[in-house]
């Protein structure tokens, strides 16, 4: 029978739709279209792209990694700050940043088939230019993504990239999360996301990875099938506190859980978000308790499905597998 699941964070109902219930070679290999033959960001041609903003650079000083500001950006880190009404209606200018991160100066598509020194170099350019870009007092928020695959929003450029966004504003999304969050903490003096992790491995049928102080789970009210979390076991609410704390077993458990989708899922395309705490600048009413309440993660959501009338009209999502299954079928893929 199929069963409704609650996102105790959000509240958000999922349908898990067990009467369509695929196994992974239920699912069709999606092909991406044709990739662009020339790509700007292979090593050689780095004057094809905007200057660099920042590298992380080997012994004999050629880049590993590159950070470079987007020839199209969303948003213009040089526009003046202004908001306004019309109406019923707000405006705030465009400000902003958009950058792209260039993962390896070879020309390797998947980010999970990097070695797991990239990965780790990877997650050390987005804290520093998490740190960098929090220091404009016109940020509120940079969101680090990654769009692999034709039907995820990658672009034909086969090249391992990922984009960081800084806005003004609190992303809405965003908000509903940091609202869960609290409303738990004022219930329950606890984090939710440290007291779903402690039940997670209690329980055991939705683990996928637990090593070095990280651990990758798929959710029990998943949107997608074969949608997985990673989470450090540490509580912080800050992305960019895993440089100092423990960088090295986020990108080992990142990239096998990655892999683990790659190798199960026939290479499908997938985007994944980090979730972190925007950036705090006190004020009168301030939320006092996000240091406690909240607790920064990485969903990966693999585009097996389509998100079509019913879903957009009901907030509902429709899954066709269940979490326990495809975590065992994830945590069984050897790697």
């Amino acid at each position: 029978m199929p069963q409704l699941r609650k996102d105790p964070i959000l509240g958000r109902w999922v349908i898990i739709s067990t009467e369509r219930a695929k196994r992974p070679k239920d699912f069709p290999h999606i092909e991406s279209k044709p990739a662009q033959e020339d790509c700007p960001f292979c090593r050689g041609r780095e004057t094809e792209t905007p200057p660099e903003i920042f590298s992380i650079k080997d012994h004999n000083g050629n880049w590993r990694v590159r950070v470079v500001p987007s020839k199209t950006p969303f948003l213009n880190p040089n526009a003046e700050l202004w908001k306004k009404g019309k109406g019923p209606y707000d405006l705030i200018n465009a400000v902003g940043s958009h950058e792209i991160v260039i993962e390896t100066p070879e020309h390797i598509t998947n980010i999970a088939d990097l070695g797991e020194d990239y990965v780790k170099d990877v997650l050390e350019a987005y804290c520093v230019r998490f740190k960098e870009l929090g220091k404009d007092n016109r940020i509120k928020y940079v969101l680090a993504f990654k769009n692999y695959g034709w039907d995820a929003g990658g672009g034909r450029i086969g090249h391992a990239r990922s984009q960081l966004i800084a806005t003004p504003v609190n992303l809405k999304r965003v908000k509903e999360e940091l609202e869960g969050a609290k409303s738990y903490y004022n219930r329950h003096e606890r984090c939710i996301f440290c007291d779903i992790i402690r039940q997670e491995l209690s329980e055991g049928s939705r683990i996928v990875l637990d090593e070095d102080g990280v651990v990758a789970l798929v959710p029990f009210a998943p949107r997608f099938p074969f949608e997985v979390w990673v989470l450090p076991k540490e509580h912080s609410p800050d992305f960019y506190t895993v440089c100092e704390r423990n960088i090295g077993g986020m990108a080992r458990v990142f990239k096998k859980a990655l892999l683990k989708i790659k190798v199960l899922l026939n290479d499908p395309p997938y985007n994944y978000v980090v979730h972190t705490a925007p950036f705090r600048r006190p004020y009168p009413g301030y939320w006092s308790t996000i240091e406690e309440d909240y607790h920064w993660h990485i969903e990966i959501t693999p585009r097996l499905t389509r998100v079509a009338g019913f879903e957009w009209g009901s907030g509902f999502y429709i899954c066709p597998t269940l979490p326990e299954e495809t975590a065992k079928f994830l945590a069984e893929t050897k790697v």
